[in-house]
C-alpha cells in the first residue's frame, strides 16, 4: 500500500525549533519530487517547500526563506523539513506529498496540484 506518514509535529514557542519527517512506504521516494505544505484554518494549503528528484533544485515559499530547511535520507525513504526560528503564524496543518504520476519531470513546484499522494498531516502549533 502506498502511504506517506509525516512525524515531527507538535506545540513549540516562538522562535523554536522543529523537524518534521515524511516516511514513505510502498514506493521510493528518491524517485519522486516532494513537497511539504501547510493549511491554516481557514486558509488555503500553501506550498512550504519542495525537492526535486535528484535534490538539484528546491524552492521554498518567501515566508520561509532562511529559516526552514528541505532535505532528503533515501537510505531513510525520509524527506525532512527543519524548521527555524518558528513564529505563531507557522501554526498549520504540515503534509507531505510526492509527485508519483513523475508529471514534474525533474522540477520542484509549490502547487497542490503538482502532486498526488499526501500524507495525513501532522500538526504545528507555534504559541507562548
Amino acid at each position: 500500500q502506498l502511504q506517506l506518514v509525516e512525524s515531527g509535529g507538535g506545540l513549540v514557542q516562538p522562535g523554536g525549533s522543529l523537524r518534521l519527517s515524511c516516511a514513505a512506504s510502498g514506493f521510493t521516494l528518491a524517485y519522486y519530487a516532494i513537497g511539504w505544505f501547510r493549511q491554516a484554518p481557514g486558509k488555503e494549503r500553501e506550498g512550504v517547500s519542495c525537492i526535486s528528484i535528484s535534490s538539484g533544485r528546491i524552492n521554498y515559499v518567501a515566508a520561509v526563506k532562511g529559516r526552514f530547511t528541505i532535505s532528503r535520507d533515501n537510505t531513510k525513504n525520509t524527506v525532512y523539513l527543519q524548521m527555524n526560528s518558528l513564529k505563531p503564524e507557522d501554526t498549520a496543518v504540515y503534509y507531505c506529498a510526492a509527485d508519483y504520476s513523475s508529471r514534474l519531470n525533474g522540477r520542484c513546484m509549490l502547487g497542490p496540484t503538482d502532486y498526488d499522494r499526501w500524507g495525513q498531516g501532522t500538526q504545528v502549533t507555534v504559541s507562548s
